[in-house]
């Protein structure tokens, strides 16, 4: 009985340090790829921008709330040194304090002053000065500090899907438009209905806008489809896969977080839950311009819409009392808050 028991408690420790064994492979493993997302000025496609003072994102302690810049560019056709303007763009907003996430899209033709430059389409910024100062363009349309920016292309937007298995989601319209013009390589044919999508037919889930309400639906689109990849992402089975899922996509993305700021952001968004999602500019505080013969999209008012976003970052979408949107008319009395 002894010996038995003997055997029993020498297999559960050999099982244990196995298992602590697995799991350090696992974080050393994650950490590495995550190290490789930062890229060396040699090796980044934003290379041949000179880092300026004025532009540096503020530093993140770890206790404030952290803002960081997510944006999705189509590469497809550009020359060597070329840029892609940012197709996408998101904002996600962690609070340590309250472990709230706050998902706000912007509209790519909203025009805005761009720090150095002319006036400008905000998603030119990232063409003039790199992600930084996208960051700085985009923090001073919001009012909120922006530490870190993510940037991926395409494929990358395609290998992430792909790694995580697909994703089930609801298609709210049939969805179909053709182009010639890249040999039909992004055509879109998506089926009214609960689909599972790979990553092909996620991208043209996220890029499809060729409606009566045009970006103004793909920004809504873009954040809930966002939703379901961070709740895929938090399942047991994808963090054990992490290091692959990393390795997958790091060819295709840059970002200026090191791998411990990762890690700790990473903490920070299991801890968290989804507050609420919202497009800046809001239909209220947006107008059509024309300039130099393109129609852009104005803000009628920006101190209205900075406060619009801390009246944004106060609520909580999933409590019950949960009011609807913030309205523009309390966002013009709003000043200040939280950045």
């Amino acid at each position: 009985m002894r010996r038995k028991w003997k055997v029993t408690l020498y297999t559960a420790l050999a099982t244990l340090v196995l298992v602590i064994g697995f799991v350090a492979w696992k974080v050393y493993a994650t950490y590495d790829e995550m190290d490789n997302i930062s890229k060396p000025k040699d090796e980044s496609r934003f290379g041949q921008f000179e880092e300026k003072p004025e532009y540096k994102p503020p530093e993140w302690e770890g206790s404030e709330r952290v803002n960081v810049l997510l944006m999705g560019g189509d590469e497809r056709g550009l020359r060597k040194g070329e840029v892609a303007r940012s197709d996408s763009m998101l904002v996600v907003s962690f609070d340590p304090a309250s472990k709230k996430i706050h998902l706000f899209s912007v509209l790519r033709d909203t025009y805005v002053d761009i720090p150095g430059h002319k006036s400008n389409r905000v998603n030119t910024a990232i063409t003039f000065g790199g992600p930084e100062l996208a960051m700085k363009t985009i923090g001073n349309m919001t009012g909120l500090d922006i530490q870190y920016y993510v940037y991926v292309d395409f494929q990358g937007f395609i290998k992430l899907v792909d790694a995580l298995g697909g994703i089930d989601f609801y298609v709210e319209k049939d969805m179909k438009y053709s182009d010639a013009a890249d040999g039909h390589v992004y055509d879109i044919d998506l089926k009214k209905g609960q689909q599972h999508l790979d990553g092909e037919h996620a991208l043209q889930y996220v890029r499809f806008r060729h409606d009566k309400m045009s970006d103004f639906t793909r920004t809504e689109r873009q954040r809930d489809f966002l939703k379901a990849v961070a709740n895929k992402l938090q399942t047991g089975w994808n963090l054990i896969k992490l290091p692959d899922i990393l390795g997958e996509v790091t060819p295709f993305m840059e970002s200026n977080m090191s791998a411990m700021d990762m890690l700790k952001l990473a903490s920070l968004g299991y801890k968290s839950h989804q507050a609420g999602s919202v497009q800046l500019p809001p239909m209220e505080l947006l107008e059509d311009r024309d300039v130099g013969g393109s129609s852009v999209l104005g803000i009628r008012n920006e101190d209205a819409l900075k406060g619009y976003v801390q009246e944004t970052l106060g609520k909580d979408d999933t409590l019950p009392e949960a009011s609807s949107s913030p309205s523009a008319s309390s966002a013009n009395t709003s000043s200040g808050g939280t950045k």
